[in-house]
């Protein structure tokens, strides 16, 4: 499955920069995980053409879950053993403020 759907891309546009907004108004639009564990990556922004995405990112749930940027295509390409299987977009996420992110909240507030 492709991470990135040109509708994701067309949403992340129209939205546009998130950066200078509180976080209340921020908006999560796509959100990633492993299948088969750890790692969540809640996505604000997104730039098309270098494939970086803004968001949050909690690998382990503790205190080193951060804000930051992040490769979209270096995510795409990862195949986690025994299976293969990739990192994958919750097709169920439905867009939330930031600040209603339990993760997020916990990482940030």
């Amino acid at each position: 499955m492709k991470l990135i759907t040109k509708e994701l891309e067309a949403r992340f546009k129209e939205v546009g920069s998130q950066e200078d907004k509180p976080l209340k108004e921020q908006i999560v639009i796509a959100k990633f995980f492993n299948p088969q564990g750890r790692g969540t990556w809640y996505l604000t922004e997104y730039d098309p053409e270098t494939q970086i995405a803004f968001g949050f990112v909690s690998i382990f749930g503790d205190h080193n879950d951060e804000w930051g940027d992040f490769a979209v295509w270096e995510l795409q390409e990862i195949k986690l053993p025994p299976f293969g299987l990739g990192i994958e977009r919750d097709i169920h996420w439905e867009e939330t403020p930031a600040d209603k992110v339990e993760t997020i909240r916990r990482g940030t507030l």
